[in-house]
């Protein structure tokens, strides 16, 4: 599969919900394009020399759902995340816009949140409780959604991108509830 790459110091997961400001023209191109070429999001590297690979191998395919003229001119876009990917090449176009080949990632199976993991989608009630403009962009939060749960965590929880990268490149997301179930209980 073949998508243009935005490139953040983020990381977004499915189901996970972003406001962007676009203004480059390279992405200002990767936007108009979006219904001919998908594409996803990617967390930079900064420890990687090479301009042109500096971002980490797993990225989240997103689709627009919602797009605004923002007050100071710019374009302002809401994206969701749709699936988790693996890049496995990538290149540069002309104008600067980095183009990957990447690899589906099986889709993390929802299951219900164990009673005794329930502190879990507590806690992230009260980060959503602390940032009203985060809680905003979720209509209908899955709190009894483990794998919801889980990945709305490893989008805001500040641990090190690379711990990040291996818990999305993890086959479900039981070891990051295993995670926040350690980091919660030393935390109190």
């Amino acid at each position: 599969m073949q998508l243009a790459l935005f490139p953040l110091s983020a990381h977004l997961l499915p189901g996970g919900i972003m406001p962007l400001r676009i203004f480059e023209p390279r992405y200002l191109r990767m936007i108009a394009e979006a219904q001919v070429r998908e594409f996803a999001l990617c967390m930079l590297d900064p420890r990687q020399p090479d301009a042109l690979r500096n971002m980490y191998p797993i990225a989240t395919r997103v689709r627009i759902i919602d797009f605004d003229r923002l007050p100071d001119g710019l374009l302002g876009i809401k994206v969701q995340g749709v699936d988790r990917l693996r890049i496995r090449d990538l290149w540069q176009e002309g104008d600067g816009l980095r183009v990957c080949d990447a690899q589906p990632l099986p889709p993390w199976q929802g299951g219900r949140l164990p009673q005794d993991q329930r502190n879990l989608a507590q806690a992230l009630r009260e980060v959503f409780s602390d940032y009203p403009e985060y809680a905003a962009l979720y209509h209908e939060p899955a709190w009894d959604d483990a794998c919801w749960v889980a990945q709305r965590w490893i989008e805001v929880l500040p641990i090190p991108a690379e711990q990040k990268q291996w818990l999305m490149a993890c086959e479900d997301y039981r070891p990051a509830l295993r995670l926040l179930s350690n980091l919660l209980v030393t935390s109190h």
